[in-house]
């Protein structure tokens, strides 16, 4: 059998069962995933607004705003005015987060050796450069092929019972 032909579903499921490791350790320090997420991507980011740090930690807003809100009231961010626009806020990382980030990458490291136990340096070499080939590939993609696998919209039929029903008003 090609063993090329499973390759989809071997990456799927060791990113999955990654995480789910780095989770298991980030518990232990009562932190999540999305927190280890938004304080990595704000230490390489800081003064961005909430929205921008929710699309480069891969979080919904509206449960980023829930993460920043906690994170905020436990002090390890602050949230500053944003001098070009009055409406919006930038965030930054308090002293109180430092500790924490150098926690969150001794446990991404911890997870890593792990995830690379009985795998070798020159294999572990090997195994990165076609891995980052892979993403440059990957991320060569034009924005409309990524467009194409989403979900289709609602078969019209469905939309057009849909506007029929009436509508409660909140």
């Amino acid at each position: 059998m090609d063993r090329l032909r499973n390759f989809g579903f071997v990456l799927k499921d060791l990113s999955r069962r990654y995480v789910s490791r780095f989770e298991e350790h980030a518990r232990e320090m009562s932190l999540t995933l999305a927190q280890c997420k938004a304080l990595v991507r704000l230490e390489k980011n800081e003064g961005v607004s909430q929205a921008r740090l929710a699309e480069l930690a891969d979080v919904e807003p509206m449960t980023m705003v829930r993460i920043l809100d906690r994170m905020e009231a436990d002090g390890w961010l602050e949230r500053r005015p944003d001098p070009a626009d009055r409406r919006a806020r930038c965030l930054y990382l308090t002293r109180k987060a430092r500790p924490l980030l150098k926690e969150i990458w001794r446990l991404s490291e911890l997870t890593r050796d792990e995830i690379f136990a009985g795998v070798g340096r020159s294999d572990r070499d090997a195994f990165m450069n076609v891995l980052d080939r892979l993403h440059e590939n990957a991320c060569a993609f034009p924005d409309n092929v990524q467009r194409a696998v989403q979900p289709p919209a609602a078969p019209a039929r469905k939309r057009a019972i849909a506007a029929d029903k009436p509508r409660s008003r909140i």
